[in-house]
């Protein structure tokens, strides 16, 4: 169980790191500009934050084991369509798709370990999926970097579907099903619509901010002021909610608060660094894809250490 939890989640993880390497490749194949390569990153990361507490939702209604293996073989499918994708809008949508894939079954992994492990094992199985995970999301872009050098940019997706294969057997054979009883019958599909289009419309105005022609600027500013129009209303729909997809409750504690602000410090630069990183080394310094990818090992090695 605890193999078929990693395998799927290091798919997710590996996909948020070894398409970086993958970048340079995939924009000279597709003609694409610096912004389209930027939503081919976004719209993974886009869809992936704005419905991972719904994925979690649904796994704790419907079982979780079933959300699990759903977003498994959705993602295995996208990761096909990227693999294939004749464009970048192509592209762009299957990078999305993938993204949905990764909101069922990232928060379905974690909740079929805290369900399956009692109260003194479950710290240890959960570091252990967080360590092996980091490994596998290490040696991502190494193995996506061999292959952008030595087949194409489009392998860098196919790998994930002997894994998805592998998952998928195992959870038939050993993961056992599981849902809450106690969780609420109501779904937040509002709460869920109103962060994907918020956080979307700020997503937009930042991306295409720098690249605006003059006339364009007032749309801009339209999608921006709607986005965070979106986010207010989440707040506020949030608060209402009977069966909220975030209890604004729980900020009420200062270390849960603080929890958070502390990842977003650390998160928002790393992938930053992540984004930018690769394309400076294979197109200002002329490293090879392989190399670049192997440049962070030192980045992610720590993160199995300390998990």
């Amino acid at each position: 169980m605890l193999i078929a939890t990693i395998l799927a989640s290091s798919m997710a993880f590996i996909d948020g790191t070894v398409v970086n390497v993958a970048l340079p490749a995939l924009q000279n194949a597709l003609h694409a500009s610096a912004t389209d390569i930027q939503w081919v990153v976004e719209s993974y990361a886009l869809l992936l934050a704005s419905l991972l507490l719904l994925g979690g939702s649904l796994g704790d209604l419907y079982g979780r084991r079933k959300v699990f293996l759903f977003g498994v073989l959705l993602f295995a499918v996208a990761s096909s369509w990227c693999g294939f994708a004749p464009s970048i809008t192509s592209l762009i949508v299957a990078r999305g798709l993938q993204g949905i894939g990764a909101a069922f079954l990232i928060p379905g992994s974690l909740a079929i370990i805290s369900a399956s492990y009692p109260e003194a094992e479950r710290g240890h199985a959960i570091g252990t999926w967080s360590g092996f995970t980091a490994i596998t999301a290490a040696i991502g872009p190494v193995l996506g970097g061999w292959l952008v050098e030595h087949a194409s940019w489009r392998w860098v997706f196919f790998i994930n579907l002997p894994l998805a294969v592998i998952v998928v057997l195992l959870s038939l054979w050993r993961v056992p099903e599981s849902r809450n009883e106690a969780a609420s019958k109501a779904l937040d599909w509002l709460g869920a619509a109103l962060a994907t289009f918020g956080l979307g419309g700020i997503t937009y105005d930042l991306i295409s901010g720098s690249a605006a022609v003059p006339g364009h600027t007032a749309a801009l500013w339209g999608w921006g002021l709607a986005g965070l129009a979106a986010l207010l209303s989440f707040l506020v729909v949030e608060s209402r909610s009977p069966a909220p997809m975030v209890s604004l409750h729980l900020f009420r504690s200062r270390n849960f608060s603080a929890a958070h602000v502390l990842t977003f410090l650390l998160y928002a630069p790393l992938g930053g660094i992540l984004f930018f990183l690769p394309l400076d080394l294979i197109q200002v310094q002329h490293y090879s894809a392989t190399k670049a990818g192997a440049s962070m090992l030192p980045l992610t090695l720590p993160i199995f250490a300390f998990s």
